[in-house]
């Protein structure tokens, strides 16, 4: 569903020079599958999926999505992706219905699809009694099942939620992490990155580490624990941080001398 191989994304920098934010980033992600990324702010998570849904060009590298490639068919790419994040934006002046009715109009669905559609999003998701009610008019719960279901108004096959936990409550956490497994009980590709290790433990079937735009471990839990002799994926996800942060000091150090 997704292969991403030597995904560079670098920009210039008046002071510093180059700037790379993804180096040589690689990964595949299969249907029916929650792909972990995980790394601190700054790690280049945000970036690598940015270029997945076709906002991003890469510097260098590249990537399929369902077949399609994200630089030479990004509205096709569009098409088999929904992509939610933190940051999505829910418009004040637009009821729940309006908003993901316009979502599905831009992707070019008929009509009748698209209302058959909605209905069956409206009462999965639990959204019947807000379907009239005005985004500014929405708590941060209600936002967020709005945004959930306008990413997946059009049935995609490809999913990626960036960071979409951050800044919920408990409650509307858990609500979101739950429509995330049924989503992968349905055969969707999930991409799923978080700096929150028992989100990934729960969800995730495989993960990647990512620090300062490198890949720095890939695999199962189990594969991880086995690899780093150790069984809590969040000590795993510290020590080797610490040791790359070791490593680049000790590299600086040697480079001043």
């Amino acid at each position: 569903m997704i292969e991403a191989r030597s995904l560079t994304k670098s920009y210039a920098d008046l002071r510093r020079g180059d700037f790379v934010a993804l180096d040589r980033f690689s990964f595949t992600a299969n249907a029916g599958e929650v792909y972990g990324i995980l790394g601190p702010n700054g790690a280049g998570k945000t970036t690598a999926l940015r270029i997945l849904s076709t906002v991003l060009q890469p510097t260098s590298g590249s990537a399929t999505v369902n077949g399609f490639d994200c630089v030479t068919q990004p509205a096709l790419v569009r098409r088999h992706i929904g992509f939610m994040s933190a940051n999505t934006a829910v418009y004040d002046r637009m009821t729940a219905w309006e908003m993901v009715e316009y979502f599905g109009r831009l992707y070019g669905m008929e009509a009748e699809e698209l209302r058959d559609r909605m209905e069956v999003l409206f009462e999965r998701l639990q959204m019947q009694n807000i379907r009239d009610l005005l985004g500014a008019k929405m708590s941060t719960g209600m936002k967020q099942k709005v945004s959930i279901a306008r990413a997946i108004v059009h049935d995609p096959p490809v999913l990626i939620f960036d960071e979409a936990t951050s800044g919920l409550d408990v409650l509307v956490a858990r609500a979101l992490l739950d429509t995330v497994v049924e989503l992968r009980e349905q055969g969707k590709c999930i991409v799923f990155s978080t700096h929150i290790m028992r989100e990934a433990e729960r969800l995730c079937d495989r993960v990647a580490i990512m620090h300062q735009g490198r890949l720095l471990a890939e695999g199962t839990l189990g594969e991880l624990q086995e690899t780093h002799g150790q069984s809590d994926l969040e000590d795993i996800f510290f020590d080797l941080i610490q040791k790359q942060e070791d490593n680049q000091a000790s590299e600086t150090t040697m480079t001043s001398n």
